[in-house]
């Protein structure tokens, strides 16, 4: 036999050692059969009865959870840690989970923890209805357990945070124009709501990890009009860097043309009477010490340079 609970254990041996102890009380001395076994089945039914309600003293909560203890209604202020717990039998005790939890609203149907669309329809700033998909990453603060159970009882979801979040989104939107929220605020924008919903949060014992905007969807023709805008600003940044490269070419060829220029300045201003004769004079030695037969017709000066005729 399997129990899920120490509490289906308890009532499983209490009821077991009633019905032994009715049994032993109903068997008449002396009568054989039972009769032997009358003070056994007393005594074993009291002691499965004790060993119930021992069991009963003790609670399990499981990891990641706490234990809020109620008796009668009233809800006690010392919470349970997980592991096993000591307590009243009589005690009534909620677990509480608090490890960090997600809550999720989308527009896309089974996203979220609620079915078909659950997305947070909002009026931007110039009037435009614009539909934000949102998730919630929290955690309880184990001392408000108590209160958060005696406030909201289980359902703190749809009781707090759902309604929370979805006020401060919408706040917080109007502060806003639609294509802002789209583009390069969008930052600025979850930030600002993050603030606003976390000082809420904190006021009933709630720890917010994270506020994540997952998608902004706009109207159809603000979409249409800021895709043109892009796209217009992606054409002028290709056409600026086209136009910046021709620059960059243009200036690399006068910058080659102004230094060959230069070059010739430079050499023609060397290229003297006296430095002409003396390169000439070089050339004409090494023609005269050259193997090859040549007819050196000699001239002078610039007008009446020497003609060199192959011998051959």
């Amino acid at each position: 036999m399997f129990f899920s609970t120490f509490k289906e254990v308890f009532i499983f041996l209490f009821i077991l050692g009633i019905v032994l102890f009715i049994i032993g009380n109903a068997t008449k001395p002396n009568t054989g059969g039972l009769s032997r076994f009358r003070n056994i089945l007393r005594l074993g039914g009291l002691a499965v009865m004790v060993i119930g309600g021992l069991t009963a003293t003790i609670r399990q909560i499981p990891a990641g959870h706490i234990g809020v203890q109620v008796l009668f209604g009233k809800v006690e202020e010392m919470v349970l840690s997980e592991g096993l717990n000591f307590v009243n039998p009589l005690m009534t005790v909620k677990e509480i989970e608090v490890r960090t939890q997600n809550y999720t609203m989308s527009s896309i149907h089974d996203e979220g923890q609620q079915t078909g669309d659950d997305g947070i329809r909002v009026l931007s700033k110039d009037g435009l209805e614009v539909a934000i998909d949102l998730t919630v990453l929290y955690r309880i603060d184990p001392k408000f357990g108590p209160s958060i159970y005696r406030d909201l009882n289980l359902d703190y979801e749809n009781r707090y945070i759902r309604g929370v979040a979805r006020t401060r989104i919408r706040e917080g939107a109007t502060g806003y124009v639609a294509t802002d929220l789209y583009s390069f605020r969008r930052k600025e924008f979850e930030n600002a709501i993050r603030s606003l919903v976390e000082v809420d949060f904190t006021k009933k014992g709630f720890i917010l990890d994270q506020l994540l905007i997952r998608n902004i969807t706009l109207p159809a023709s603000v979409k249409e009009s800021i895709e043109r805008k892009i796209n217009a600003e992606q054409d002028a940044q290709r056409m600026e860097y086209v136009l910046d490269k021709g620059r960059r070419e243009a200036e690399l060829k006068r910058v080659e043309a102004q230094g060959t220029a230069d070059a010739q300045k430079i050499l023609s201003e060397g290229l003297n009477e006296k430095v002409l004769q003396y390169e000439m004079i070089k050339v004409q030695k090494e023609l005269v010490n050259s193997p090859n037969s040549k007819i050196i017709i000699m001239g002078s000066g610039k007008a009446n340079p020497p003609i060199i005729l192959d011998g051959k």
